[in-house]
C-alpha cells in the first residue's frame, strides 16, 4: 500500500458540557484529567440565549484534546467503554466518527469518584492522511484533492482493522416500528 494513502489519528477530543458554572464544571475537568493525565480547557458561549440561561463568555463545558501515540492508547480505552462497537451513523462522510459514553466508570483503569459522581462524556475522532498539512499551511495552502481525502468507508476499515471494532448497519426507521 502506498505510505501516502495511509490512515492516521490526527487527534482525539474528550467533550464534557454541563450546561453552567461552578461545581459541576470543575468536577467534568476533574473527570477529563483523570481520565487523559492532560489538563482540559473550559469553553465559553458565543451568543446570549435567554431561555436557556446563557449570556456571552459564560464557560459552560471543558474538553481535552490529544494527539499522537497518547490519543491512540486513550481511544483504545474509550472504545471498549464503548463495547467495541459503533453504528454507521456515527461516521461522518469526511471519515471522523464519534460517539458517546454514559457513564465513566465503563472506562478500563478509571475508578469511581464519590466526588465527581456519575457523569457522561463525548469523544470526537479526527482522522487524516499523510499530507494534510497543505490545507493548514500558512504560505500557497491548497485544498486537498477528492481522491486524498479521508471518506466514510475508509473510516470504517480504519477502526475495523487497527481497534477491531464492530461497526453496526443503521436502524431502519419504518412507520410500523413505532
Amino acid at each position: 500500500m502506498n505510505p501516502m494513502q495511509e490512515v492516521k489519528i490526527e487527534k482525539v477530543t474528550l467533550n464534557i458540557g454541563v450546561g453552567g458554572t461552578g461545581d459541576k464544571l470543575e468536577k467534568a475537568s476533574r473527570l477529563l484529567t483523570t481520565i487523559t493525565k492532560a489538563k482540559p480547557v473550559k469553553t465559553r458561549t458565543m451568543k446570549r440565549i435567554p431561555t436557556w440561561g446563557v449570556r456571552p463568555k459564560l464557560e459552560i463545558a471543558t474538553k481535552v484534546t490529544l494527539r499522537g501515540e497518547v490519543a491512540e492508547s486513550v481511544l483504545k480505552r474509550l472504545l471498549v467503554a464503548a463495547n467495541n462497537t459503533l453504528t454507521e451513523s456515527k461516521f461522518d462522510k469526511s471519515g471522523n466518527f464519534s460517539f458517546g459514553i454514559p457513564e465513566y466508570i465503563d472506562i478500563p483503569g478509571v475508578e469511581y469518584n464519590a466526588e465527581i459522581g456519575i457523569i457522561g462524556l463525548e469523544v470526537a475522532v479526527t482522522l487524516k492522511r499523510p499530507g494534510f498539512r497543505i490545507k493548514h499551511r500558512r504560505i500557497s495552502s491548497v485544498k486537498v484533492p477528492l481522491r486524498h481525502r479521508v471518506s466514510r468507508e475508509d473510516a470504517i476499515m480504519f477502526i475495523k482493522n487497527k481497534f477491531n471494532v464492530t461497526i453496526v448497519p443503521k436502524e431502519s426507521k419504518n412507520k410500523n416500528d413505532i
